[in-house]
C-alpha cells in the first residue's frame, strides 16, 4: 500500500490535536469536581471557589489558568446546558426616518411602511426595497432632498443621485448593525453571562445571541431592548477623590461586621487617551498595589496580617488605588481620572459598599461612580471613575445627539485615532466644556465617554476645541478605534433593537437532555460494535477499531474548532458513525465477492478497497454537499447537526478507509488470518435474483397511493402541522406535578389570550404539555413578552407547574425560515442533479435521482400528515424536520450512487457506453441485486441506531428522529424501487423520440 507512512503521520498529528483539545475539558471537570467537594451543596461557596480559581494555573504543564481552560472546554449548546437564545432585529425603518430628520411627507412614510411590509413577507435588503418604493410613489423626486441635511452634509451632497443616496443608506445601515452588535455585546458582558455566543446574520439586519445558563428572560429582554444613551461627563481627578475614599474605608470598617476576601490586583498606569493629539506623558511604571492602601502597607505575607488588613480596610481589600513608585521610593497617586482598580469579581462588592446608607450619605450629590466597559489590556482589572455632575438637574454635560459623525482614522504618525464631529449646537457646548477642562495647564481634566453607565474612554482635554472636530488618541489598536467610533455614533441615530425570536431552555430540561443524549449515544454505539463483530467476524473488529478512532477524531475536532455541541449534534455524530459503517460494509462486501471468485485474502482485500472506493467517495460527497447546504441555510440546532455531519463524514472517510487499510496491511504482513464472515453469515444474500425492474410499476402505484392518501389527510387536517418556527408565535413547554387534560387547559387559557384558542398538546408524558399561541405576536412593544407570560400564568393559576422552555418567533423570522428551508431543498436537488450528471455522463441518471428525492420528500410528508394526532408525540414540521428531510435525501443518494457505480463498472467491463432494451433491464437488475446485501445491511445498521436514539434520546428530538426512521425505510425502498428503475423509463422515452 502506497502512502502508508503519510497516513500514519496524519493519524498521529490528528490524535495529538484531538487529545490536546479534549484535555481542557478533563482539567476543567477536575476543578469543578473539587469545587463541588469543597462546597458540599452550597452553590454560593461553589461559585466563590471557582471565582477564586479563575486566575490560578490549573494546567501546569502548559501554564493555563482555570479561566483559559474553561474557555477551551467542550462547548455545550443551550439544549444541553440550559439558557437563552435571542434573535435581535435592528429597525432599519426607524433608522431611515431618523437619517431624514423624521419627515412628515406622506409618500416618504408610505415608502418606509411598504418596504417593511415587503421585508416581513420575505423580501431582502430593506434599503433597496425602500428606494424602489419611494421612486414608485414619488417619481422625479430626489431622495437627497430628504437626506442631504445638516447632519449628513459631510457625506451626502445636495445634488446626490438616488443611487448615491442608496449607497449612503446601505453604509449607514451596516454601521448601525455594527454599533448595535458592540452595544449588545457590552451589555451582555456586563450582565455576567459566561461564554456568550454572538453572530451577525450575514445579509440581514439581525444578530443572534446565545447565553448559556441565563434564565431571567424578563431582565434580559429589558437589557437588550433598552435604548442606548451616549453621554459626555466631566470627571474628578484621583487627588480630589482620595480623601473621600479614605473616609469611606473608615466608615465601612466601623459599620461592617464581616470581612471580604483579599484581592490580588496589580495597578497599572492609567491610560485614558488624549484629545487633540497630546503626546504620551512620560511616567514610571506602576508597582504592585496589593490591597491598594497608599502608604507604608508593604507586603502582607502572613495570614494574620491579611486578616487584620481586611478587617481595618474593607474597601481597599477589593479596591486598589492607582499608584506608582516615586523617585524617593514612596508610593504616590498616579495623576489622572482613574480613581480605583478592581477585579471583575470584586466590582459588585465595591458597588454594594457605595450603596450602604452610611457610605452613600458621605458621597457628594454631584459625584457618581462608574466602571470601565472592559478590563485593561492583558489583565482582569477594571477601572473606576468618579463622574462629576455639574448641571443642577444631574444631566450630563453633553448627550449623544450632539454627535454628527465619527470615524476611525490614523494620525500623522500612523497611529490609530478617532475623529469626532459635532453638530453646530453641540460644537458650541463642546467649546465651553473643553475650555474649562483645559484651563489649568498644570492640571488638565478628562472627559468621560459613557454609554449605558459604562465608561468607554476618558481622554484628557489638551486645549479648547472651537470647531466641534476632535481627535481622540491613545494606546489604541485599529479595532479599538473602530469600536469607539461606532459607540460615538450610537447616540446619534436611533435604530432600536427588538427581540424577533427567542428560545429559553430551563436547566432541568438541559440536564435531562444531556442524560438522554448520552444514553442514546452509548447504546447506539454498542449496537454498531456488536453487529459488526458478529456479522464480519475478525474484519468486524478492525472496523470497530476504526469506529472508535473515528469517534475520538470527531469529538476532538469539534472541540478544537470551538463548535457548539447540541442534542441534534449528538444525533449527527451517532448518524455519522452509522453512515461510516457503510464504507466498511461496501469494502467488506466487495472483499467477500472477490474471495468467492477464488482470490487470496491479500488480493481480495486489495481489490475490495479498489472497487469500493468510487462508491464510497461518491456517496460521501453527496451527503457532504447536503450537510454544507444545511449549514448555509439552517440556523441554531440545524447548523449544529450540519457541523457534526460534515466533520464526521471527513473523519469517517479517513478512519474507515485509510486507517482500516493500514491495519489490514499490518495484519497481513504479520501473517495474521483475517476472516470476513462466519458460518451463519457466509452465504447471506447470495444467489438473489429479484426482478426490481419488472415490478417497478407496482412500486409506482404503491407510492402514488401513499402520496394521494397524504394529500387527503392534508386537507382533512387543515394543512400541515407547522411548528412555531415556520408559522410564528410563542411556544411554552410546561411541566405539571400531575397529569392534565389538554382540553381543560385550552378552555382556561382562551379567555386570558383575548379569546384566541391556543394549541395545547401533550409533550411526551401526560403531565407535560406544549402550549402554542399567536397572542400579541405582532406587537413589538418591549413589555409584550411579559404581558403574554403573565396571561399564561393567570390561565394556569391553581396548578403546580414549571415552564421548562419557551420559544418566540415573529412572522418575519418564520417567513425567512420557510424560505431558507425551500431554498435548501431545491438547491440540494440541483446540486445532486449536477453531480450525478457529471459523474455518470447521462442526464437520465441525474433526473432519476432527483425524481427519487422529490418522491422521498412527498412520502415523508404524507406519513407525517397521515400519522399526525395518532402517534403519542408531536409531528410538527419545523427546522429540525427540514434537517431530517435533507438527511433522508442523503440516504437515498448514497444508496442510489452505489447502484449507479455498479452499473458504470459493469458497462466499463463490457466496453460499452450504454445498453438498451432487455439488456439494460438485466444490467440494472444485476446492479440492484449485487448491491442488495450492502443496501440492506447499511439500512439495518442505521435503522437500529435511529431506533435506539428514538427510544432513549428524549422527547425533544423524538419527532426529528421519527422523520429519519421512516426516511431511512423510504430511502432504501426508493433507491431499490424508484430511482434506478425510473432511469429505464426516462431512457425509453428518449429512444421513442429517436
Amino acid at each position: 500500500m502506497q502512502g502508508k507512512g503519510f497516513i500514519k503521520f496524519i493519524a498521529i498529528v490528528l490524535a495529538i490535536v484531538c487529545a490536546y483539545g479534549l484535555s481542557f475539558t478533563l482539567v476543567s471537570s477536575k476543578v469543578e469536581k473539587d469545587a463541588k467537594n469543597y462546597a458540599k451543596g452550597d452553590l454560593a461557596k461553589e461559585k466563590a471557589y471557582l471565582d477564586s480559581m479563575s486566575g490560578e494555573k490549573v494546567y501546569p504543564l502548559l501554564g493555563f489558568t482555570y479561566q483559559n481552560v474553561k474557555s477551551k472546554e467542550i462547548n455545550l449548546g443551550l439544549d444541553l446546558k440550559g439558557g437563552m437564545n435571542v434573535t435581535m432585529e435592528i429597525s432599519l425603518a426607524e433608522l431611515v426616518k431618523s437619517l431624514a430628520g423624521n419627515p412628515t411627507d406622506a409618500n416618504f412614510n408610505q415608502a418606509v411602511q411598504n418596504a417593511q411590509t415587503q421585508l416581513n413577507a420575505g423580501g431582502k435588503d430593506y434599503i433597496k426595497l425602500f428606494v424602489n418604493e419611494f421612486e414608485k410613489l414619488s417619481p422625479g423626486v430626489k431622495l437627497a432632498d430628504f437626506f442631504s441635511n445638516q447632519d449628513n452634509a459631510s457625506q451626502l451632497k445636495a445634488n446626490a443621485s438616488n443611487s448615491e443616496v442608496q449607497s449612503f443608506l446601505s453604509k449607514e445601515a451596516s454601521s448601525a448593525i455594527d454599533r448595535s452588535f458592540i452595544i449588545l455585546r457590552s451589555r451582555i458582558d456586563g450582565f455576567g453571562v459566561v461564554s456568550p455566543n454572538m453572530q451577525k446574520q450575514e445579509g440581514s439586519n439581525r444578530i443572534l445571541i446565545e447565553m448559556p445558563g441565563v434564565q431571567d428572560k424578563e431582565r434580559i429582554s429589558k437589557l437588550l431592548q433598552g435604548s442606548a444613551e451616549l453621554q459626555f461627563w466631566q470627571v474628578y481627578q484621583v487627588q480630589e477623590v482620595y480623601p473621600l475614599l479614605e473616609n469611606i474605608n473608615k466608615t465601612l470598617a466601623a459599620t461592617l461586621k464581616t470581612t471580604a476576601p483579599t484581592a490580588d490586583t496589580t495597578a497599572k498606569k492609567a491610560e485614558g487617551g488624549k484629545l487633540a493629539g497630546l503626546e504620551k506623558a512620560a511616567t514610571k511604571d506602576s508597582t504592585d498595589a496589593k490591597g491598594g492602601k497608599l502608604a507604608g502597607l508593604g507586603k502582607k505575607d502572613s495570614t494574620a496580617l491579611k486578616a487584620e488588613f481586611t478587617k481595618t480596610n474593607p474597601l481597599y481589600t477589593v479596591l486598589s488605588l492607582p499608584i506608582y513608585q516615586g523617585e524617593n521610593g514612596q508610593q504616590q497617586l498616579m495623576p489622572g481620572a482613574v480613581v480605583g482598580l478592581a477585579l471583575q469579581k470584586d466590582t459588585a462588592k465595591v458597588n454594594s459598599y457605595f450603596k450602604i446608607p452610611e457610605v452613600a450619605a458621605a458621597i457628594p450629590s454631584t459625584m457618581k461612580f462608574m466602571w470601565s466597559v472592559k478590563p485593561r489590556e492583558g489583565s482582569k482589572v477594571f477601572e473606576l471613575y468618579a463622574i462629576k455632575a455639574t448641571n443642577a438637574d444631574g444631566k450630563p454635560d453633553l448627550g449623544g445627539e450632539a454627535i454628527s459623525d465619527s470615524r476611525n482614522d490614523f494620525d500623522q504618525k500612523g497611529k490609530p485615532e478617532v475623529t469626532m464631529y459635532m453638530t453646530s449646537e453641540g460644537a458650541a457646548k463642546w467649546k465651553k466644556i473643553t475650555a474649562e477642562a483645559s484651563a489649568d495647564p498644570q492640571n488638565k481634566k478628562a472627559i468621560a465617554i459613557v454609554l449605558d453607565n459604562q465608561v468607554y474612554s476618558a481622554p484628557t482635554v489638551q486645549n479648547e476645541i472651537p470647531n466641534g472636530i476632535s481627535s481622540i488618541t491613545g494606546s489604541f489598536t485599529q479595532d479599538d478605534t473602530k469600536d469607539l467610533a461606532n459607540i460615538l455614533k450610537a447616540g446619534k441615530l436611533p435604530a432600536p433593537a427588538r427581540i424577533a425570536g427567542s428560545f429559553v431552555v430551563g436547566p432541568t430540561l438541559g440536564a435531562q437532555a444531556i442524560h438522554d443524549g448520552l444514553i442514546s449515544f452509548v447504546i447506539a454505539f454498542i449496537v454498531i460494535l456488536i453487529f459488526m463483530a458478529l456479522y464480519y467476524h475478525r474484519a468486524g473488529w478492525i472496523a470497530n477499531l476504526a469506529l472508535l478512532i473515528n469517534l475520538f477524531f470527531i469529538i476532538g475536532i469539534l472541540v478544537s474548532f470551538g463548535a457548539v455541541l447540541t442534542l441534534p449534534g449528538i444525533a449527527g455524530i451517532v448518524l455519522t458513525i452509522g453512515l461510516s459503517v457503510d464504507a466498511n460494509i461496501l469494502i467488506f462486501e466487495r472483499v467477500r465477492e472477490e474471495l468467492a471468485h477464488g482470490k487470496s485474502t491479500p488480493q481480495a482485500i486489495k481489490e475490495g478497497f479498489k472497487h469500493a472506493m468510487p462508491s464510497i467517495i461518491d456517496s460521501n460527497v453527496t451527503v457532504f454537499i447536503l450537510g454544507a447546504i444545511l449549514y448555509a441555510f439552517g440556523s441554531g440546532p440545524v447548523r449544529g447537526f450540519a457541523t457534526t455531519l460534515c466533520i464526521g463524514i471527513l473523519s469517517s472517510l479517513f478512519a474507515a478507509v485509510a486507517i482500516s487499510r493500514v491495519v489490514f496491511e499490518s495484519l497481513l504482513n504479520r501473517k495474521v488470518e483475517i476472516s470476513f464472515d462466519n458460518s451463519v453469515t457466509r452465504n447471506a444474500f447470495k444467489n438473489i435474483s429479484f426482478n426490481f425492474v419488472g415490478r417497478r410499476k407496482i412500486y409506482y402505484a404503491i407510492s402514488s397511493i401513499i402520496i394521494v392518501l397524504g394529500i387527503v389527510f392534508y386537507f382533512k387536517n387543515g394543512g400541515l402541522n407547522l411548528g412555531v418556527d415556520f408559522k410564528g408565535g410563542r411556544t411554552y413547554l410546561v411541566h405539571f406535578d400531575q397529569p392534565v387534560n389538554t382540553e381543560d387547559l385550552k378552555s382556561k387559557l382562551s379567555p386570558v389570550f383575548g379569546n384566541e384558542t391556543p394549541e395545547v398538546k401533550t409533550a411526551g408524558e401526560d403531565s407535560q404539555v406544549k402550549i402554542t399561541t399567536t397572542f400579541h405576536i405582532e406587537d413589538q412593544d418591549v413589555k409584550t413578552d411579559k404581558v403574554v407570560e403573565d396571561a399564561l400564568n393567570k390561565g394556569l393559576a391553581g396548578s403546580k407547574y414549571e415552564i421548562v422552555s419557551s420559544q418566540k418567533v415573529t412572522p418575519i423570522i418564520a417567513s425567512d425560515i420557510v424560505n431558507g428551508a425551500l431554498y435548501a431543498v431545491l438547491i440540494s436537488c440541483l446540486f445532486m442533479f449536477i453531480y450525478i450528471v457529471i459523474q455518470f455522463k447521462k442526464w437520465q441518471y441525474g433526473l432519476g435521482a432527483v425524481i427519487a428525492l422529490f418522491h422521498d420528500v412527498l412520502m415523508v410528508l404524507s406519513f407525517y400528515t397521515i400519522l399526525d394526532g395518532i402517534l403519542p408525540f408531536s409531528l410538527e414540521i419545523g427546522q429540525d424536520f427540514i434537517a431530517a428531510i435533507l438527511t433522508v435525501m442523503g440516504y437515498t443518494m448514497t444508496e442510489t450512487v452505489v447502484v449507479f457505480d455498479r452499473i458504470r463498472e459493469r458497462l466499463k467491463e463490457a466496453g460499452k457506453a450504454d445498453l438498451h432494451g432487455e439488456e439494460r433491464n438485466n444490467l440494472i437488475n444485476f446492479a440492484l441485486n449485487s448491491t442488495l446485501s450492502r443496501t440492506i445491511l447499511t439500512s439495518l445498521t442505521v435503522f437500529f441506531v435511529l431506533l435506539v436514539i428514538f427510544i432513549f434520546g428524549g422527547d425533544s428530538i423524538r419527532g426529528f428522529i421519527f422523520a429519519l426512521l421512516i426516511g431511512r425505510i423510504i430511502g432504501t425502498y426508493s433507491s431499490l424501487c424508484i430511482s434506478t428503475p425510473i432511469v429505464i423509463d426516462l431512457g425509453s422515452s428518449e429512444e421513442k423520440k429517436k
